[in-house]
């Protein structure tokens, strides 16, 4: 959902329905301008997607940033500036966080992939800030896009299932929950698909879940169709995981994009200013932010297409206000 998927009209929408709607931070700037232009158009345009947002709900929003975009601070900065009350942090550790948010108006919510990771963050933050995390955000291996896990752990994701690390997890904050003397809510994510796994999740000890995919083929998503009706034209065995030139593996519809660099092997890679400091840039096959954008634009056939486990399941594109109501209507079943 990074790259311009989830962008004002799709967070005001989910805002609306009493949902917490997730701007993302992530490909706003031009990724040929020098790194003065890149800075300030990406922050511009971060300012106007959240005025945009603002201006068509008062519901809930929160932006969503990656620890390896090279103007990170910068953007959570600027967020908290324009009155984002929330601050979703995945793609790296939030060591720092607390720091460039010393505002405790402003809830931290880490996304995090194990126990360990959960320990290590709120062990850092109680020790060096005297202060705990607002939320986690507890992604499975059924995710879309970047993933937390190795290759190797995905190729045995049943051992990591998010029904095996909730409940490590909703271990490891009780300490923290008792020194603060408040609840941490664990919001549970990646390959959430109806009421039945909303229901499992909270059952299971969730305060809520997180839903990317079928968020995608709503009517106020601001991709292009055709980025739109790769989801609706794939099938369970286009879901692949590939390694992403930042290092990571990642979920991806297999289109024509990635079959052709299967042939190719590399594309050419023009990158004046790197947007994201984890990009192995001499070595990468492809430029990444490119590729995204270009579906995002409607050129999939020159574009990488993100989506969780589950995207090949969605048949029809609809208003988010009918895809909640869906989903709640599921819950109640349930």
């Amino acid at each position: 959902m990074g790259v311009r998927v989830s962008l004002s009209s799709l967070a005001s929408a989910v805002a609306n329905e009493g949902g917490i709607g997730t701007i993302s931070s992530i490909g706003l700037g031009d990724i040929e301008a020098s790194k003065y232009e890149y800075e300030k158009i990406s922050r511009e345009a971060l300012i106007s997607e959240i005025q945009k947002a603002r201006s068509m709900t008062d519901g809930h929003l929160a932006v969503n940033f990656m620890g390896v975009l090279s103007n990170v601070d910068d953007l959570i900065k600027t967020s908290v500036h324009e009155g984002i009350k929330i601050i979703v942090f995945g793609a790296g550790l939030p060591i720092k966080l607390p720091i460039l948010v010393e505002d405790n108006s402003v809830n931290l919510v880490p996304i995090i992939s194990s126990a360990r990771v959960a320990n290590l963050i709120l062990r850092v933050w109680d020790k060096r800030y005297g202060r705990t995390a607002d939320g986690l955000i507890l992604e499975g291996p059924l995710a879309g896009g970047h993933l937390g896990f190795s290759e190797e752990q995905l190729e045995h994701s049943e051992e990591y299932s998010i029904e095996k690390l909730l409940p490590e997890v909703l271990e490891v904050i009780k300490t923290y929950e008792d020194k603060y003397g408040r609840k941490i809510p664990v919001i549970a994510a990646g390959g959430i698909y109806d009421g039945k796994d909303i229901a499992r999740m909270l059952s299971l000890g969730a305060s809520g879940v997180q839903m990317g995919t079928r968020f995608v083929c709503t009517k106020e998503c601001a991709v292009s169709q055709e980025f739109k009706q790769a989801y609706l034209d794939s099938k369970k065995e286009d879901m692949v995981i590939i390694k992403s030139p930042v290092g990571m593996p990642a979920r991806a519809i297999h289109n024509y994009f990635l079959k052709d660099l299967e042939i190719k092997g590399k594309l050419k890679i023009k990158c004046p200013y790197r947007c994201l400091t984890a990009c192995k840039v001499d070595t990468a096959r492809y430029c990444i932010a490119l590729a995204l954008i270009n579906s995002y634009l409607g050129d999939v056939e020159h574009g990488l297409i993100f989506c969780g486990q589950n995207a090949y399941r969605i048949n029809k594109i609809i208003t988010v206000k009918e895809l909640i109501q869906e989903l709640l209507s599921e819950l109640k079943e349930v």
